[in-house]
C-alpha cells in the first residue's frame, strides 16, 4: 500500500501542475464562447477573470479526491500492458514503470476530468454553466500536440460540443442487418441523423479557430481533428471546414500542408467546390513533401474529380523526385477509366522513361493494355522487354507465359518483334517456358523460322464435374435466404 500511496501522491502533484499550466495557457484565448446549453431558471454568469477561474478549477479538482483516484485506477488499467496488469498488486510491482510515465498518466486523468465537467455542462435537464467555463478552458489548454489524447479524446469532446450532447452519448447507431441475430428484414428502424447544435457549433468553431491561431503543433492537431470531422458530413458546413482548410492549404509549415492533402478526398465528397479550391493551392506548392502527399492520394482523386486530376498527374510525371514518379506512374492505370487512347499514349511515353521504377510500375497495367490493344502498334511490350531491366523482364515473363497459353497469335506477334531486334533476347523466356511446358519453345522457334504453324492454345480447360447428387431444394426458402444475404456485399 505504500507504493500505491507514493504513486497516487506523485500523480496528483504532477496532474495538478499540468492542470494549472493548461488553464493558464488558455487565458490567451479569452473571451470564452457561451455555453450551448443554459438553465432557463438561472442566468448565465460570465467568469469574472481568468485568475479566479484557475483557482475555482484547482479547488474543485483537489476537493474531488475520490474522482481523482477513480480516474487514476482506470488510467493505470489502460496504460499498463496486459501481461503486467495481470498481477494483483500493480502499483507495488510496477511503481518505477508508472513513475516514468507520469506525463501520460496525468494527461489521461485531465482529459477524464474535462470529460466529466463537460458532461455536466451539457446535461440537457440541468446544465452546469460553471462547469462549461472550466471544461472549455481546460480542453483549449490541453489541445497542444498532434498525437495521443488530444487527437482522439479531444476530438470526441469537440464533436460533443458541436452537437451539444454529453460526451459518451452514441450520436449515431449502427445499421441493423443480417449480421445481427435479432434482425427483422421487415422492421422499419428510424435512422438517427446528426444535427449540429447552433450554439454548440459556434463554440466548436471557436475551438478550431484557437488551434488555427496557435503554434505548429496546435495547427497540426487542427488538421487531425478535421480529418475526423470530415467523416461527419453534417458538421462540415456548420464548422466551416472548407474555409479553414483553404487557409491552411497556404500554411507556412509544409508538414501541415502535406498532412492536409490526406483530407482532400473526403472534402471533395462533402464540398466539391471547396475541395477543388484547396487542391489548386496545394498542387501549386513546390515543397517535395506536399507533392509526395498528393501523389499518394492521386488514385482517390481520380475517382472523385476525374479529368480535373489529369493536370496533376502530368505535373508529377515531369518531377525529378523518384518517390513522386513512383507514385504517379502507378496511377497511370486510372486514365483508362477516362480515355483508352490517352491511357495507351501515356503508357507508350513512359515505356522509355529513364527511371527504372517508372518502367517497372507500368507492367502492372499491361494486362489491360494488351487486352484492349492486342496489336500493340505502339510496341510498348517489346520495348519494355528489350530495355534490359531484370525486374521488368521477370514481371513481363509471367504475362508472356499466360499470353502464350490463351492467345498464341498475340504472343507470336510480340516475340517476332523482339526476335527481329535481338536474336538472344528471348532466351530467358524459353528457359522458363521449357520448364512450364516442355517442347513449346522449340515449336515457337520453328514457327519464327517459317518451318511450322502457330502452336495451338495450351490453356487448361475447366475441370470436369464429378458425379452429381440429386438434392431437393425448397425454392421459396432458397429465395428468402438469397434476399436476406442481398444486404451483405458477398461476392
Amino acid at each position: 500500500m505504500k507504493a500505491n500511496k507514493r504513486v497516487q501522491e506523485a500523480a496528483l502533484k504532477h496532474t495538478t501542475s499540468k492542470l494549472v499550466a493548461a488553464l493558464e495557457s488558455s487565458i490567451f484565448s479569452w473571451p470564452l464562447p457561451m455555453p450551448p446549453r443554459e438553465a432557463s431558471d438561472f442566468p448565465t454568469l460570465l467568469p469574472s477573470n481568468p485568475e479566479q477561474l484557475v483557482k475555482q478549477a484547482l479547488g474543485l479538482f483537489q476537493a474531488d479526491r475520490g474522482g481523482f483516484e477513480r480516474h487514476l485506477i482506470s488510467t493505470v488499467e489502460l496504460v499498463v500492458p496486459y501481461r503486467m496488469g495481470l498481477s494483483e498488486n500493480v502499483f507495488e510491482e510496477h511503481e518505477k514503470w508508472l513513475m516514468r510515465r507520469l506525463d501520460d498518466v496525468a494527461e489521461r486523468i485531465l482529459f477524464a476530468t474535462c470529460t466529466a465537467w463537460l458532461a455536466e455542462a451539457l446535461d440537457p435537464s440541468a446544465p452546469d454553466t460553471d462547469k462549461w467555463w472550466l471544461s472549455i478552458s481546460l480542453l483549449c489548454g490541453l489541445s497542444n500536440k498532434p498525437d495521443g489524447q488530444p487527437v482522439h479524446q479531444g476530438y470526441h469532446l469537440l464533436e460533443s460540443i458541436a452537437l451539444a450532447e454529453r460526451p459518451g452519448t452514441w450520436h449515431t447507431q449502427p445499421e441493423d442487418g443480417p449480421h445481427n441475430i435479432g434482425w427483422d428484414p421487415h422492421a422499419i428502424v428510424p435512422r438517427s441523423a446528426l444535427t449540429a447544435h447552433h450554439e454548440g457549433a459556434v463554440a466548436a468553431l471557436w475551438m478550431l479557430e484557437k488551434l488555427e491561431q496557435g503554434d505548429t503543433p496546435r495547427r497540426q492537431l487542427l488538421v487531425e481533428w478535421m480529418m475526423l470531422l470530415l467523416e461527419r458530413r453534417e458538421l462540415v458546413e456548420p464548422l466551416a471546414l472548407g474555409e479553414i482548410m483553404l487557409r491552411r492549404a497556404a500554411d507556412p509549415d509544409d508538414s501541415i500542408a502535406a498532412r492536409l492533402v490526406v483530407t482532400l478526398p473526403r472534402l471533395l465528397e462533402s464540398d466539391k467546390e471547396s475541395g477543388l479550391a484547396v487542391l489548386k493551392i496545394l498542387s501549386g506548392r513546390k515543397e517535395v513533401s506536399v507533392q509526395r502527399a498528393l501523389a499518394d492520394v492521386l488514385t482517390r482523386l481520380f475517382r472523385r474529380i476525374e479529368w480535373d486530376a489529369v493536370p496533376i498527374l502530368e505535373k508529377m510525371l515531369a518531377s525529378d523526385d523518384e518517390t513522386i514518379l513512383a507514385a504517379a506512374s502507378s496511377t497511370i492505370g486510372d486514365l483508362r477509366f477516362l480515355d483508352d487512347a490517352r491511357y495507351a499514349d501515356e503508357v507508350s511515353n513512359l515505356a522509355d522513361h529513364p527511371i527504372p521504377i517508372v518502367r517497372r510500375n507500368l507492367v502492372s497495367t499491361l494486362r489491360y493494355y494488351i487486352t484492349n490493344f492486342p496489336d500493340d502498334e505502339r510496341r510498348v511490350i517489346s520495348r519494355l522487354w528489350l530495355d534490359g531491366d531484370e525486374v521488368v523482364a521477370a514481371r513481363l515473363r509471367e504475362l508472356f507465359i499466360r499470353m502464350e497459353e490463351v492467345d498464341p497469335d498475340s504472343f507470336g506477334q510480340q516475340i517476332s518483334r523482339i526476335d527481329a531486334e535481338d536474336k538472344s533476347a528471348l532466351n530467358y523466356l524459353w528457359e522458363v517456358l521449357e520448364i512450364r511446358n516442355a517442347g513449346r519453345p522449340q515449336a515457337w522457334i520453328k514457327w519464327m523460322a517459317g518451318e511450322g504453324e502457330v502452336p495451338s492454345i495450351t490453356a487448361q480447360k475447366p475441370l470436369e464435374r464429378g458425379p452429381q447428387t440429386n438434392i431437393e431444394v425448397d425454392l421459396p426458402q432458397l429465395s428468402d435466404a438469397l434476399e436476406t444475404l442481398d444486404g451483405e456485399n458477398l461476392e
